[in-house]
């Protein structure tokens, strides 16, 4: 919707109203540039595309990993389908907008993976995922500051800091099936603490994950998340890394994962479980500096991508290898 019509990272384009110029598709990648959510800082409109265009690579459609020793890009099939349109002042036209996108992506057997867009779009992202595999059925990990679950802003239902709950609400996800991995500062309140704890669900405060390590608090998440559900959608908010590492966010929160953390656990994640759908959120272009944060969302793409094409070609990874002995 917004500056050059660019695909991400040069790979080919489809058309999410011909079904025929997406089928066979492994991943197609589609864009929410929607903000109309955000609580304080907005500019996240303008993620999609600048997570296309963070790379000083050519955009040739191809990105061999280093450590998975795979091509995403070429290796499986994945498609750019464009932006869904979407329009800051009306929230709802705009969820809905992005939930039969989604839904059209995920029931054509190819994995959704969505641009944003601030945190909203988690909403539509996850429900039109859970239409096509079954309310109830995947499990969420959810990286971020914030748990996103308050219930009403500014006299609204929707919003950035409440799709989470909208999402357990509606039914689409179980609340025990929820993780959350990162939250940190001062938000929310008792009472949405407690709501939380009435839906059983497990967020890994990042005094937790310092104390007991990130390694430790994914293990224990990946049990939970694969216990009576089919797959695991995966809602990454940039504003989980500290600022210092992803300074152009709408609500920075001092004290988060590194940059290395969040690469590593998003490949890992991708590559060890039947992930159904992603997004990458919150990368808001006006805040940033020197686009380290834009720089890093494109990196999240890519190892999601990486991870997600190691698995389909059913090959064993041993993150210890050296990538050149020359003994």
């Amino acid at each position: 919707m917004f500056g050059p019509d660019i695909t991400f990272l040069g790979i080919d384009r489809c058309d999410l109203t011909d079904p025929g110029s997406f089928a066979g598709a492994d991943v197609v990648i589609v864009g929410a540039p929607f903000d109309g959510g955000t609580s304080y800082r907005s500019g996240a409109r303008f993620g999609p595309q600048a997570l296309r265009m963070a790379c000083y690579l050519p955009h040739d459609g191809s990105r061999p990993s280093l450590a998975l020793r795979v091509d995403a890009l070429k290796d499986i099939r994945v498609l750019d389908a464009g932006d869904v349109e979407c329009y800051s002042g009306d929230i709802e036209t705009s969820i809905r907008n992005i939930e039969d996108a989604v839904h059209t992506i995920s029931a054509s057997g190819a994995i959704p993976l969505i641009l944003g867009g601030d945190h909203t779009i988690a909403l539509p992202d996850a429900r039109g995922v859970a239409r096509h595999h079954g309310f109830g059925r995947i499990s969420m990990i959810h990286f971020d500051a914030h748990a996103d679950t308050g219930n009403i802003a500014f006299g609204h239902l929707y919003g950035h800091g409440q799709p989470m709950r909208r999402l357990i609400e509606s039914g689409a996800l179980r609340g025990d099936r929820f993780l959350q991995i990162g939250l940190r500062g001062y938000w929310p309140e008792p009472e949405t603490l407690t709501w939380m704890a009435g839906q059983r669900m497990r967020a890994y405060e990042m005094t937790e994950v310092v104390e007991r390590g990130l390694t430790e608090c994914l293990d224990e998440a990946f049990g939970i998340a694969l216990d009576e559900c089919d797959g695991v959608f995966v809602s990454i908010d940039i504003d989980v890394c500290d600022p210092g590492h992803a300074p152009g966010t709408g609500t920075p929160e001092p004290g988060g994962l590194t940059a290395r953390q969040l690469l590593d656990s998003v490949r890992r994640i991708c590559y060890e479980l039947p992930v159904v759908g992603l997004d990458v959120v919150e990368v808001a272009p006006p805040y940033d500096h020197a686009d380290i944060t834009a720089f890093l969302g494109n990196r999240v793409v890519l190892e999601a991508l990486s991870g997600l094409a190691r698995r389909r070609k059913g090959l064993t990874w041993d993150p210890r290898q050296p990538l050149l002995d020359g003994r």
